[in-house]
């Protein structure tokens, strides 16, 4: 479980074709806390450390995750957002993120707003039926807040906190990102489906 505050950025070293899959190797500033088997949520999704060879850390990706995340679009230098898994009895700042892709948005536009950024984020309607204004959506493992919505493009306020401190402000219009909507509406859809099956 995370919580969709993002505690370091990574720089991917890496990422190599394998059978089945790939191998991701990044760059990560808390390498040296980390275990074989530890999980790390790279933006935003949950990976397990595969290897370790100093700050470097290897992940294997499986081919269904290259498939329905966008880490497969990652090239030597981008930078990557990181999240150790919660430990029990932190401060949960966040939200409820599990680290497992629902599906993949594009950055539709970014722009300076004074100290701020508005970036606006097009959403696939698997995604946009699970979101309300002022309610959470993880981006690349970012947990935001939805300032508006439409049906199907959501907006966010982004501070400069959030900007300098995560791989926000190296994103470009078209770029696609990982989406993780908020579990709490996850499971109200699915009894909510399951309900109106059975009155049919």
């Amino acid at each position: 479980m995370f919580t969709g505050l993002v505690e370091a950025l990574g720089s991917v070293v890496s990422l190599d074709a394998a059978v089945g899959g790939s191998r991701l190797v990044l760059a990560i500033p808390f390498a040296s806390e980390l275990a074989l088997g530890d999980s790390v949520a790279v933006n935003g999704c949950c990976l397990t450390v595969a290897s370790i060879d100093g700050d470097q850390i290897a992940f294997d990706l499986l081919g269904q995750t290259l498939d329905v995340t966008s880490l497969g679009a990652l090239a030597s230098g981008m930078v990557v957002n990181l999240e150790r898994a919660m430990k029990a009895g932190d401060r949960f700042g966040g939200h409820f993120v599990q680290g497992h892709i629902d599906a993949v948005g594009k950055i539709h536009g970014i722009e300076a707003r004074g100290q701020d950024h508005v970036v606006d984020v097009e959403l696939p309607d698997e995604i946009a039926r699970l979101c309300i204004e002022k309610g959470s959506l993880a981006i690349d493992g970012i947990s935001l807040t939805i300032a508006s919505l439409t049906d199907r493009r959501a907006t966010f306020w982004i501070t400069p906190h959030t900007w300098e401190h995560t791989n926000l402000h190296a994103v470009v219009s078209g770029q696609r990102v990982n989406l993780e909507a908020d579990m709490l509406a996850k499971h109200v859809d699915r009894l909510l489906a399951a309900r109106m099956n059975a009155g049919a």
